[in-house]
């Protein structure tokens, strides 16, 4: 529990004395909005690392080096509200991730999240979940990168299991000709979610698969994309089980 307890007051005290600081990079988004978003990343990747820090984790991290210089489609396995932590200290550009609509009523969160270009999806609204994937694809053409957990929420069966993919999400990629980059995570949530609500320490793997172009697949491939790419990241992380 003591791990637990320091991460809740470290989040805020983070999201308390960060105010004045979401004032400045306001004004400093009016005259370099690019600025804004690179010291938005790197104030919270440095907050996610503390986070990582007092809660005990270690990773092994293969394939970084697959991830193209250029905007791509993160999608990952999601069993841990740590996956957003271990992902997102590695985000070498700006990269805004989808999250449910209910995050929005987190106040100061939520600001953050809007800062590092998160979009919220409103699962129930179909229309609203257009806009919101219609959004994504334009920060992907403006240089953003995206990462979604297409499996809808976290996943709580057994470690190597994975819900189906909902296949709207993969449309940012077809949409957009960006580059998708399958993450594939074991053991996640052998940091919290597995003995709630203590936080342990727990190795982890995550693994960066090699860019799959939507637009280099055959047309029956592309056509059931998110089972293809499913496939990818239920392959690897039944191979990864044994390093962890």
């Amino acid at each position: 529990m003591i791990r637990f307890i320091c991460i809740v007051i470290f989040v805020v005290l983070f999201l308390i004395l960060t105010i004045p600081i979401l004032f400045v990079e306001w004004i400093v988004g009016k005259f370099n909005p690019h600025a804004r978003d690179i010291s938005s990343l790197r104030i919270v990747q440095w907050a996610f690392r503390v986070i990582l820090k007092i809660a005990g984790v270690t990773a092994t991290v293969i394939g970084e080096e697959n991830i193209p210089d250029e905007a791509v489609l993160f999608i990952g396995n999601h069993r841990s509200y740590f996956d957003i932590l271990l992902t997102y200290i590695r985000c070498r550009r700006v990269t805004g991730y989808i999250a449910k609509k209910e995050m929005e009523r987190y106040l100061t969160l939520t600001t953050w999240m809007k800062r590092l270009h998160c979009l919220f999806l409103d699962r129930k609204d179909p229309k609203e979940g257009l806009k919101t994937i219609l959004h994504a694809i334009d920060d992907v053409k403006n240089g953003i990168s995206i990462c979604v957990f297409p499996e809808g929420t976290r996943n709580r069966g057994e470690e190597l299991s994975m819900l189906p993919f909902r296949d709207g999400a993969l449309k940012i990629a077809t949409k957009s000709g960006c580059p998708i980059i399958p993450i594939s995570m074991n053991n996640t949530a052998a940091i919290f979610e597995n003995h709630l609500p203590k936080v342990k320490k727990a190795h982890v793997v995550i693994e960066y698969g090699k860019p799959i172009y939507p637009n280099e697949l055959d047309k029956e491939t592309k056509r059931h994309i998110g089972d293809y790419v499913e496939n990818v990241i239920r392959e690897t992380i039944q191979k990864n089980a044994e390093l962890v």
